[in-house]
């Protein structure tokens, strides 16, 4: 089983800069990575992924061009890079974990709250 700490929220500006990181307690080379995000009163959607070879990568609509997601399977972390930062990015950011051989992510982490004032 995969323990994931999320690390990196914090209050910043409209039109900031904000680097997400979370750490795996074992190897995730197995593993396709992911980001979501979750407001009160709203389902938790996804944000971006880094699938588990070929360096691929996918962002939500919302996010493309603003935020870059990477992984480095070595260090066991999953970063997001999370660039012109609007009200609407509020939220709780989850990193979470899906085994290549499932379709659902089964390992999620505490999540970490990053707040953009406008």
């Amino acid at each position: 089983q995969v323990h994931l700490v999320d690390s990196g929220g914090r209050l910043v500006r409209t039109g900031g800069s904000l680097t997400l990181s979370c750490t795996a307690s074992e190897s995730i080379f197995y593993y396709n990575m992911a980001w979501f995000r979750q407001t009160p009163g709203s389902e938790r959607e996804f944000v971006a992924v880094a699938l588990w070879s070929g360096g691929r990568t996918d962002y939500a609509y919302s996010v493309r061009g603003r935020f870059t997601i990477s992984r480095d399977n070595d260090k066991r972390t999953v970063t997001l890079q999370m660039n012109s930062l609007q009200p609407e990015d509020t939220g709780v950011y989850y990193c979470a974990a899906r085994p290549i051989t499932v379709s659902n992510y089964e390992y999620w982490g505490q999540g970490t709250q990053v707040t953009v004032s406008s």
